[in-house]
């Protein structure tokens, strides 16, 4: 038997002292505990179990310091309690895993269903692995820390983008983490700023129908390992350092990365499901219940997590510094976070402690973080989201700006609110910079292609008789339901894709990609394929010409927005229309037009819109024309003093839409054919100075006055390209 001493509450989990390890977990009603340390991860039964008994205890932590042990140690937890009247209880019969636990090991023989009932399990469970804590190293991979005023997010999945018939990644290292740093330089070259992968922390395979396998991974078993399917080594001890890896590619790379975090439920599911974990430490502990015992669900996954109560929000806590200042990571996005501000009984709380103690954690604070407003209970709460770091899914963007290019009525007034920031959900003022994600699609729904080429789901191959997935996408098919190779149909898919993307960049707030979008990625129709481990759910790594097309289209789309940033996303508001037009500490308005300028047309049937950016002393910077009716339409124009360069005119076949150099528009009118989006910069906007040639050649630094210089020198200007 190994020698043991009372060890010590913090830090939870396993750690390595100079003796050993020291073991802690958090069971506040429990009155027994067993710690089973295993000779390794494909082990059957314990090779030593340690009894717990109170004097291991301090408070709610039960403790104990085992000798000769190292990093590598499999282990896991008996725990026993009684069992409550209207509650849960204990089920000692289960093998649990610490929920701090940095590693797993055990998968090859994890049986789910032997989690479930009175039966022993200890020969299918899974085991923590004894782990290093040691901080990132951020001197030699130092975060980017991109302003939100220039970050555009391309989600993806880790298993799903590393995957696929043209793949770049090496086959031994596709499906991991290790193969998305081959994908860096397509990544790059996009000019993407921050990735954010789909969860990335351990998740269970099996909770899915029989025969189909959980693919996107909203459903964790842990908080703190990372996924081992996503890794190349089986050594779960090398895990953690492929995740260090990858982040210090990224950050070489000038890229952030966020995760996809599901704290709001685990993969317990209710009373039926499995005690992996979190349920054996503390059932009622972790989870919201009725006085009953039974669970209360606003997750759609079977059960809440109590983010509110002071032991949960720690361990979240720890979990958030675990991958930060562990592991690198610049950010997080939390899966359904608005169900993390309830309180007992699920009431809504103005003022969530988790939230709170994130804001006030130094080592958290210099992170992005991003959450879905919403949850499965019907709280929504976007620009009230009870947190002031907290940047918010825009699930109108995506709603209204579909509506708008569908053809849908009333849908220009609500469209000129997402192009403007968001004045009428944000009490009359856009939104601050960095509190909206702009978005069309997500890992959840219709691709952008499929947007276009749909009318209805198609989500028969996930086994739930089509019953799955959103039956509300505004989305079109424009005229045929799916593939199709009518030349005036693909050519207006196309046209209405290259619409979409620009309302996308063009619009304040923090625009966010699907994975494959840019090369008109299709899912079949398929709007939820989260148990779909296939090409349903891989990369589109065949990009055809037309893919390509838009691909450059998207990519000089984003160089332009970087380039006009402070007037596409502004730190400050805009002055209302016509209010800002003598000098004051707005320079900048904005107003809107229809056909003729300065008279837009909100009615219900209304179907275009025009807007321009106005410099106090400069005149009309940006003007955009929008037409989504099916007829073209001529809009009058904004006089310029110094010209216009059209930028996108997406009724122009692809590569001529968006030109690399734009040319000069000099018609006082714009024509706009149907469904079809301009866009006109004024050219000073587009010029970049040269030095003077002579000068340059010399090396000097120093410049005569303007006044003073040489007929014939000086400076000279060029249209920049937007190739990036």
């Amino acid at each position: 038997m190994s020698a043991t001493r009372i060890g010590h509450p913090w830090p939870l989990g396993a750690s390595v002292t100079r003796r050993g390890v020291n073991f802690s977990v958090v069971a506040p009603l429990a009155t027994r505990i067993e710690l089973l340390i295993f000779a390794d991860g494909a082990a059957r039964e314990p090779l030593e179990v340690i009894d717990l008994d109170p004097q291991h205890r301090s408070g709610e932590h039960w403790h104990v310091e085992v000798e000769g042990l190292g990093l590598g140690c499999c282990y896991g937890y008996r725990v026993f309690g009684p069992i409550q009247p209207g509650s849960h209880g204990f089920n000692p019969s289960k093998v649990l895993l610490d929920p701090c636990a940095r590693a797993i090991t055990g998968w090859d023989g994890y049986q789910r269903a032997a989690a479930v009932g009175a039966v022993p399990n200890a020969s299918a469970c899974l085991k923590g692995v004894v782990t290093e804590r040691d901080r990132f190293d951020f001197d030699a991979a130092p975060r980017p820390r991109h302003s939100w005023q220039k970050s555009v997010i391309y989600e993806l999945h880790v298993g799903g983008f590393t995957r696929g018939h043209g793949c770049p990644v090496p086959a031994e290292r596709q499906g991991t983490l290790l193969g998305l740093i081959d994908t860096l330089p397509y990544l790059q070259e996009m000019g993407v700023t921050a990735i954010e992968l789909l969860p990335v922390m351990a998740f269970d395979p099996q909770d899915a129908p029989n025969g189909r396998f959980n693919h996107w991974g909203y459903s964790p078993v842990s908080w703190m390992a990372p996924h081992p399917a996503y890794l190349v080594d089986s050594d779960p001890l090398q895990g953690r350092q492929e995740v260090r890896q990858l982040v210090t590619a990224c950050h070489r790379a000038g890229l952030e990365v966020l995760l996809d975090v599901v704290y709001n439920h685990t993969s317990e599911g209710n009373q039926q499901g499995p005690t992996l974990s979190w349920r054996g430490f503390g059932d009622a502990l972790y989870y919201h219940q009725t006085t009953k015992g039974d669970y209360l669900d606003v997750s759609g996954c079977g059960n809440t997590i109590a983010a509110n109560r002071p032991l949960v929000r720690r361990l979240i806590l720890e979990s958030l510094r675990c991958w930060s200042t562990e592991l690198g990571i610049d950010g997080f996005r939390f899966d359904l976070g608005i169900a993390l501000t309830r309180g007992e009984g699920l009431a809504p709380l103005d003022t969530p402690p988790l939230f709170e103690e994130m804001e006030a954690d130094p080592d958290l604070s210099d992170l992005k973080v991003v959450s879905e407003p919403w949850d499965c209970g019907g709280l929504y709460r976007l620009a009230d989201f009870p947190a002031r770091r907290v940047a918010s899914w825009n699930g109108r963007f995506r709603d209204d700006v579909r509506r708008f290019w569908k053809g849908d009525d009333r849908s220009t007034w609500t469209l000129s609110q997402r192009l403007s920031g968001n004045p009428d959900l944000f009490n009359g003022q856009p939104a601050p910079v960095g509190r909206t994600i702009n978005f069309l699609t997500a890992h959840d729904g219709f691709t952008l292609a499929d947007l276009v080429s749909f009318d209805r789901k198609h989500n028969l191959a996930n086994g739930e008789d089509d019953r799955d997935g959103d039956n509300h996408n505004n989305s079109w098919n424009h005229g045929v339901e799916g593939p199709c190779t009518d030349p005036g149909v693909q050519g207006l898919r196309d046209r209405q894709l290259r619409n979409l993307l620009a309302c996308l960049l063009l619009a304040p707030g923090v625009p966010m990609l699907l994975m494959g979008d840019e090369v008109r990625r299709s899912q079949g129709g398929n709007n939820n394929t989260w148990c779909q481990n296939n090409p349903l759910g891989w990369m589109h790594w065949q990009p055809d010409a037309g893919d390509l097309a838009l691909r450059r289209f998207l990519r000089r789309l984003i160089h332009l927005r970087q380039r006009l940033a402070p007037l596409l996303n502004q730190e400050l508001p805009l002055a209302p229309s016509g209010t800002a037009r003598s000098p004051g500490p707005l320079p900048l308005w904005r107003e809107w037009h229809g056909l003729e300028l300065g008279k837009p047309d909100w009615a219900s049937w209304s179907h275009s819109l025009a807007w321009s950016l106005h410099d106090v002393n400069i005149g009309p910077l940006i003007w955009c024309g929008m037409n989504a009716y099916y007829q073209p339409m001529q809009f009058a124009l904004p006089p310029q003093p110094a010209g216009w360069r059209r930028v996108i005119d997406t009724a122009i076949p692809g590569d001529h839409d968006l030109p690399a150099t734009p040319e000069p528009w000099l018609p006082a009118t714009a024509p706009l054919e149907s469904r079809s989006l301009m866009l006109l910069v004024a050219t000073p906007l587009l010029e970049q100075t040269l030095a003077d040639t002579t000068t340059r050649a010399r090396g000097s630094k120093a410049r005569a006055p303007a006044g003073k210089r040489k007929a014939g020198g000086g400076n000279r200007t060029r249209i920049i390209s937007l190739e990036g």
